[in-house]
């Protein structure tokens, strides 16, 4: 919760064509952190790719969000 905020405006902050949020380290992903890669997705249509950890991928998949298009579940 603490840090979805700051992930949020950081990739916000500059104009980009692509962004990829590399969240393999992720360990605690909230309800916060869901809607910050929301909007994300929202901001940034086709050019979104999260490359989740298995717990984000397990929390963004129990949301309904685990067939998104930005989801790398590799």
């Amino acid at each position: 919760m603490a840090t979805a905020d700051t992930m949020l405006q950081t990739a916000l902050r500059e104009p980009a064509a692509r962004v990829t949020l590399d969240l393999r380290a992720v360990t605690f992903f909230d309800s916060a952190a869901i809607h910050a890669v929301v909007r994300l997705a929202g901001h940034y249509p086709d050019a979104l790719t999260v490359l989740p950890s298995r717990q984000v991928n397990r929390v963004l998949t129990i949301a309904g969000l685990g067939g998104q298009p930005w989801l790398r579940a590799d």
